[in-house]
């Protein structure tokens, strides 16, 4: 895999906890001491931010550097788990039960 393509994939991620926090590029750099115009490389991919910067984005956006960094790992079992875990955090009691029951079905037909 290219390592400019998983930064890629690590910015859209830091772009989609901002939105999930409610935060505007703007409220991010301030809240991290970045420009608006560094949080925007950041979040198209175009540069990795510094590990001290990652950091700060990480822990101000309330996300597990291991889901941020996935993309460049070579990811255990555990780190999709927790993707799905988080993911699964965000939705309702009645979608998580409507999401089980496809995964279930899923997993039969991978069984076949």
């Amino acid at each position: 895999m290219e390592l400019a393509m998983n930064f890629k994939s690590m910015g859209q991620k830091i772009k989609r906890a901002r939105e999930r926090k409610g935060y505007t590029q703007e409220e991010l750099a301030e809240r991290v001491n970045l420009s608006v115009q560094h949080i925007s490389v950041i979040e198209r991919g175009i540069k990795a931010p510094r590990l001290e910067t990652f950091l700060n984005i990480a822990n101000e956006l309330d996300v597990d550097a291991d889901y941020l960094l996935a993309d460049l790992l070579n990811v255990s079992e555990q780190l999709t788990s927790n993707e799905l875990y988080d993911m699964m955090a965000e939705v309702s009691k009645k979608e998580k039960r409507r999401i089980l029951e496809v995964v279930k079905v899923l997993i039969e037909m991978a069984d076949k």
